[in-house]
This record gives C-alpha cells, sequence and structure tokens, in this order.
C-alpha cells in the first residue's frame, strides 16, 4: 500500500472494527452516522484490514457487517464524487481503485473464506461485496436496492457485473432498471444471498457456517474457491483439464497433506465419511 493510501487508512482507523473469535474475524464497518457509506478513506482501511487478515493466524474465516442499521449503504456522494469532481482524472481513478480493490476484487480470491453479514440497509455499491463473497446470509428485516436509475446515473463501479454474475438475468435486470427496494426475504428468494433469518437470529446463523469453514482444510477451500471461479468461462474440455491439473497439485502443494488423512481415515480407520463432514484435523 502506497504512503498515499496509508495516510487515508489511518483516517478512518475508528470506522472498521475487527474482532477475532475461534478464528472468525468479524469486520465492521462502523461509520453508522453515514448508514456504513463508503469514503475514500474507509475503503483505504477496508482494503488496509483485507492485507493484514490474509496472513494472520488468528482469522481462518472473514465475515464483514455493519453498525447499526446499515451494512453498507453504498459510495458517500459528498466525498466520494461531489468533493473529486475537481481532481485530477488520474487522481479519481486511483480512488476508484482502492474502492474496487476491497469490495470486490480482493474478495472474489481470497485466501480465506468470505461470508456478508448483511444486518441491515444494502444500497448499490453494497451489493459489491454481498456478490463478491463467498456466501452472504441476510436478516429478513435487511433492504437492499440499486437506486441509481431513479436519480438519474448507470451503476457504476461493477455492480452490474456482479449482479450479472450471482442473479438471473430476469432479476438482475428489474433489480438493476427498477431501482424499487426489497428486503431479505426477497434477496433470498432471488438467490441474491444463499439464506435469510430473523435479524436476531443473523449473528448465531452466520458463526455457525463460518465455524464449518474453521473445521476444514484451508488449502482444499482456497483451491475450491478460485477453480469455481476460473471454470465459469471455460469451455467443458479445458475445465476438466484444469480441474484434474488442480487436483494433482493439491497433492504436492497442501501442507496438511489432506487427501492422504482422509483416505486414511476414512478406508484404514473408518472413523470418517466423507459426506457428514470434514476430516479429523490436528487442532491449531
Amino acid at each position: 500500500m502506497d504512503m498515499n493510501v496509508a495516510k487515508m487508512a489511518r483516517d478512518a482507523d475508528h470506522q472498521v472494527v475487527v474482532e477475532f473469535e475461534d478464528r472468525i474475524a468479524w469486520v465492521r464497518i462502523n461509520r453508522p452516522e453515514k448508514r456504513n457509506a463508503i469514503s475514500p478513506a474507509l475503503a483505504a482501511k477496508m482494503s488496509e484490514t483485507l492485507d493484514a487478515l490474509e496472513t494472520d493466524d488468528r482469522c481462518a474465516v472473514v465475515v464483514i457487517t455493519g453498525t447499526g442499521a446499515a451494512f453498507h449503504a453504498g459510495m458517500d456522494l459528498k466525498e466520494f464524487f461531489r468533493a473529486t469532481d475537481s481532481m485530477p482524472a488520474d487522481a479519481r481513478r486511483r480512488l476508484s481503485e482502492i474502492n474496487s480493490d476491497w469490495q470486490w476484487r480482493r474478495l472474489l480470491y481470497f485466501a480465506k473464506p468470505t461470508i456478508a453479514m448483511v444486518n441491515g440497509y444494502c444500497f448499490g455499491g453494497g451489493l459489491n461485496p454481498v456478490c463478491a463473497c463467498d456466501i452472504a446470509i441476510a436478516a429478513e428485516e435487511a433492504t437492499f436496492g440499486v437506486s441509481e436509475v431513479n436519480w438519474g446515473i448507470v451503476p457504476a463501479g461493477n455492480v452490474l457485473k456482479l449482479l450479472s454474475w450471482v442473479l438471473s438475468p430476469r432479476d438482475g435486470m428489474w433489480v438493476a432498471m427498477s431501482g424499487e427496494p426489497f428486503d431479505g426475504k426477497k434477496a433470498a428468494e432471488i438467490r441474491l444471498v444463499n439464506e435469510a433469518v430473523p435479524l436476531a437470529k443473523l449473528r448465531e446463523r452466520v458463526r455457525e457456517i463460518a465455524l464449518s469453514f474453521v473445521g476444514k482444510n484451508p488449502y482444499a477451500v482456497r483451491a475450491t474457491k478460485h477453480a469455481f471461479h476460473r471454470v465459469r468461462d471455460m469451455n467443458f474440455e479445458d475445465s476438466e483439464d484444469y480441474l484434474f491439473a488442480k487436483l494433482a497439485e493439491s497433492r504436492f502443494q497442501d501442507p496438511e497433506k489432506g487427501r492422504d488423512k482422509g483416505m486414511s481415515q476414512f478406508l484404514d480407520e473408518k472413523s470418517y465419511r466423507p459426506g457428514l463432514g470434514a476430516y479429523k484435523r490436528e487442532p491449531k
């Protein structure tokens, strides 16, 4: 991270809160007075936070959520747009890159499982991390929307691209063109999120899912996640070849030698059934 970005991140130190629990890193966007809208400084802080967590042994899973009534209400229009209108084009592009870095680019190929815990308002750019995280769980009471069309602009920042990844064309067009808000139940119905649960049970459900990832082989989880994204744009023949190559690679790259342990526990010890959970790993 360059010096200017590092300074921006320091300006938002209090706007990102990280708590560790059972190797889950709970990352909370902490700007409730702005419904957790993202400023340039906050974007830099989130990028810095993900950098740190990727190599932090206290973290096996990242959960992203928000403080108060919002998850992430999109971009701070004053700080990210009006205040930067007079800046040189290169400077504005750099700010956009910083925000894209944490909102989707890093998350898509993050080295550890990521979960979006949507606790409240989620608008515009706030949908990016929801789409880019591996898993998304919402409160039934949460409110989603892509409202840009209502005030005369095109949803940018790759919101449309990410929506086209996770939604059917019919649902994606409705979300983007109508500008209408919808709740967590509807978000689950159109598969924007995996599940919607009552707000009172949201953290409990997300913790349950996060702990299931903590118990799995981290190399296998990471390789599976990356391969899933890679094969989406491949034909069947290239995909098959790629996946066989990744499978062979895992036997040499996995420090846990998970394949050998799983095989031994299943075939030799008769202590493990693959369809009923992860093989027994040594505690970290």
